[in-house]
């Protein structure tokens, strides 16, 4: 298990769509040490997620977590999860505004993402799963699978002016999104 430098916005790994990995090589000693050093990574650098391609693998593979994260102590737990091509469908047309960051991108901005999706996806050990997520735990199913796509959040922020870098967030910015999104929280559960 290895932990990997992480790419950051320009590289032109972020930018491509990731090819599905075959079932039949999940188990692959490649794929499963793949998957543990996503892991390492995500965890030395206090993410709540991390696509492959963040670390220069372009395959269809996300590892998620959200304990007590110093980076989003206002997500909801999520535990371990490794999502091998994953496949979001939304389930109705309420969106949230989130403001997010990510391991490849020195801000955070504001971004539309659904409430309520469904996911399809296999785990670690080829097993299939067909889940509802909601609230924050969908956004971050979101924002991980566009990096997949070859899309940062960047790109889905609609006002430029909610950019700002983390030092900015956390002195100008934070508290009216905790409390905004700590309120959201409770209201959707997740």
């Amino acid at each position: 298990m290895t932990v990997h430098p992480i790419l950051s916005i320009g590289h032109p790994t972020l930018r491509v769509r990731a090819t599905e990995i075959e079932p039949e090589d999940i188990g692959t000693p490649a794929t499963q040490a793949l998957i543990d050093d996503l892991i390492d990574t995500m965890h030395a650098a206090n993410g709540a997620g991390l696509a492959a391609n963040q670390i220069g693998h372009a395959c269809r593979v996300v590892v998620m977590e959200v304990t007590s994260n110093p980076r989003y102590p206002y997500k909801p737990p999520l535990p371990l999860t490794v999502a091998i091509n994953p496949v979001i469908e939304p389930l109705d047309d309420e969106m949230v505004e989130i403001n997010e960051g990510c391991l490849s991108v020195p801000l955070r901005g504001s971004v539309q993402r659904h409430v309520n999706i469904r996911v399809r996806y296999l785990d670690r050990d080829g097993v299939a799963h067909d889940e509802v997520k909601r609230g924050l735990t969908a956004g971050t199913w979101q924002h991980e699978c566009d990096h997949l796509d070859g899309i940062l959040f960047v790109d889905r922020v609609d006002d430029p002016t909610s950019l700002a870098t983390w030092d900015e967030f956390n002195d100008f910015h934070r508290d009216a999104f905790i409390e905004r999104i700590t309120a959201f929280v409770e209201r959707v559960g997740s």
